[in-house]
């Protein structure tokens, strides 16, 4: 058994918000990645994919999930199964912002689907067609 106390979580801050690691294979040895997302008002998410699937699990707010072409408007109390290899991307309320729970296989892999960057992502986007895992689930 392990216990990962609230203050040694691992908290990733992005342009869109904060990711908060609860759980993973480096954080409590976990069998999976567990994360909170904190997404700021307004945000508009990346356009991306991951190569496996993601449950999301929303707590506060609203957002709209575009998947796969599809427009999902979700809030609290709504999951999502996020299908691996699938472009998303999120919209976050625009006042309230939202609080999400989310969880992945470990070492999960995120990706430009089209193999293009954005030219404003940040840091720790995947750049052109290199796939990377995040270090929320890591």
């Amino acid at each position: 058994m392990s216990v990962v106390l609230s203050g040694d979580s691992r908290r990733t801050e992005t342009p869109n918000g904060v990711m908060t690691t609860l759980a993973s294979p480096t954080q409590g040895g976990a069998g999976q990645a567990v994360w909170r997302v904190d997404a700021r008002p307004g945000m508009v998410g990346p356009v991306h994919a991951f190569d496996a699937e993601l449950v999301w699990t929303w707590l506060d707010g609203t957002a709209v999930v575009e998947l796969g072409g599809e427009r999902v408007e979700v809030g609290a109390g709504d999951t999502m199964v996020l299908p691996a290899n699938v472009s998303r991307q999120m919209f976050a309320d625009p006042v309230r912002g939202f609080v999400s729970i989310v969880v992945a296989p470990p070492g999960a892999e995120a990706y430009n689907p089209d193999g293009v960057s954005d030219p404003d992502a940040c840091d720790l986007a995947p750049k052109g067609t290199e796939r990377t895992v995040p270090p929320w689930v890591r």
